[in-house]
């Protein structure tokens, strides 16, 4: 009795297959490469200060676009469009071709090399838990309810840095995966599993990465095409299988070394590089938060004792725009002022690193309820410039003066509309038992 075998089909292509591949090439192609401006403004900027973790995610973080704004669908439409007419011409100008084994190969490498790349620049900030911190005072001074979906979903995975580690070491042996041809479909296999899951993820708790996941996704999906034959005749028909046995040659010196230069650049920049940046600069405290220390000895959540505005006192009110209700000082040199005052908020939900601690606005991003402001210490003259961090409100900005005592501190000055403002902070010696669980253990007893 003899079994069949499905031997690698390297006869001779039909006409739709030759088409389907030449608009897929070309979309995979634009898809995977850098080709705009964009990216190569970000990449020769980085010879204009140090190498940071967050330049290397940035550039990892590519994906083309052609209309300003968030990402969306409607890039890939232009891409896929250039695509069919390049298809199209194409087939016309190349009616000789029989088959394209060696440049589908090639293709394939390129995907799996970008989609390694994403990957695992996701993979480390997960790792070294930057991507959902842990809450500032701030957000745990605020109500469930003035959070975004997405602020939610991002704070609960801040608050198991352990779970986080672990997703992120997920995504690196994923992304390993795939740099090795022999492993690359195993790769690509729990990519389209755990990518799906973030995709869904994105769509449930409205994060603004469900188009770049699901572009993520294409590409793992690409890569298992062409094995998905091989796989249902081995796993699901049980029938005996030849493997994959086409790899191109490289007679040439330079081709061998070439290649062989380009996969360790890519694994030093992308894998060890990026690592290594990564742990030192999440180390020292490069996350989302700014670097800036605040005012020495005032971290803590104060309740506003008194408040007067242009020598009117105004008594506590939960319900008065004006009046403040509580003042949070963080570690490093963030203020922020709860009132009844409304927030237009800053719903900006795409995972980008910025370098610079204007631009860091995580803790603010999708809530309400808190205005936000960054502010220069003037320790000589005991001043404090603040300025509101979140981008609906770019010209607002209060000088105050600070005197502070044990437990208290007094701010007395003007704000945006010329209005003097004067509050008496008191400090509240608050615990949190999320600080607590994280020092004691999760099986100790706790007093709060």
């Amino acid at each position: 009795m003899s079994a069949t075998v499905n031997k690698p089909n390297f006869s001779e292509w039909s006409e739709t297959e030759k088409f389907v591949f030449r608009l897929f090439a070309l979309y995979i192609f634009i898809q995977a490469l850098p080709l705009d401006a964009e990216f190569f403004t970000q990449l020769f900027s980085l010879t204009q200060h140090p190498l940071h973790y967050s330049d290397i995610f940035n550039l990892a973080h590519y994906s083309p676009k052609f209309f300003a704004g968030a990402d969306s669908f409607a890039n890939w439409g232009i891409v896929f469009i250039i695509a069919l007419a390049g298809a199209i011409v194409w087939s016309v100008k190349d009616k000789s071709a029989k088959e394209y084994n060696n440049l589908y190969y090639w293709v394939r490498v390129i995907v799996r090399y970008r989609l390694a790349i994403g990957i695992i620049a996701y993979g480390f900030i997960k790792l070294y838990p930057i991507q959902s911190p842990f809450p500032s005072l701030s957000n745990l001074n605020t109500n469930y309810g003035d959070f975004t979906r997405w602020k939610l979903f991002s704070l609960s995975l801040g608050i198991v840095p352990s779970y986080q580690s672990f997703l992120g070491l997920v995504e690196i042996v994923m992304g390993v995966l795939l740099l090795f041809r022999r492993t690359a479909v195993i790769g690509a296999f729990f990519i389209v599993i755990f990518t799906g899951n973030v995709f869904m993820s994105n769509l449930a708790y409205e994060g603004g990465h469900y188009v770049y996941s699901l572009y993520l996704i294409s590409f793992a999906l690409f890569l298992l095409v062409y094995d998905l034959q091989r796989i249902t005749s081995l796993l699901i028909l049980q029938k005996p299988t030849f493997p994959n046995r086409f790899k191109p040659h490289f007679n040439l010196k330079w081709q061998q070394y070439s290649r062989l230069a380009l996969k360790t650049f890519i694994i030093f920049f992308f894998v060890i590089l990026y690592g290594f940046k990564t742990r030192s600069e999440s180390k020292n405290g490069l996350t989302l938060y700014p670097q800036t220390k605040g005012l020495p000895g005032t971290a803590g959540i104060y309740n506003v004792a008194e408040f007067r505005l242009n020598d009117s006192s105004i008594a506590y009110s939960k319900t008065d725009p004006v009046r403040w209700q509580d003042v949070v000082f963080e570690k490093w040199n963030t203020l922020s002022i709860k009132s009844n005052r409304p927030v237009i908020i800053d719903s900006n939900n795409v995972d980008k690193i910025p370098v610079d601690d204007k631009e860091r606005n995580y803790e603010l991003e999708g809530a309400i309820s808190r205005h936000y402001y960054s502010y220069e210490i003037d320790s000589a003259g005991h001043l404090l410039t603040l300025q509101n961090k979140n981008p609906h409100y770019k010209n607002e900005k209060l000088v105050l003066q600070y005197n502070i005592t044990p437990a208290k501190i007094i701010l007395s000055g003007v704000d945006q509309n010329n209005n003097e403002v004067y509050a008496v902070l008191d400090k509240i010696n608050k615990k949190y038992l999320l600080e607590e669980v994280a020092k004691s253990g999760r099986r100790s007893k706790l007093k709060l």
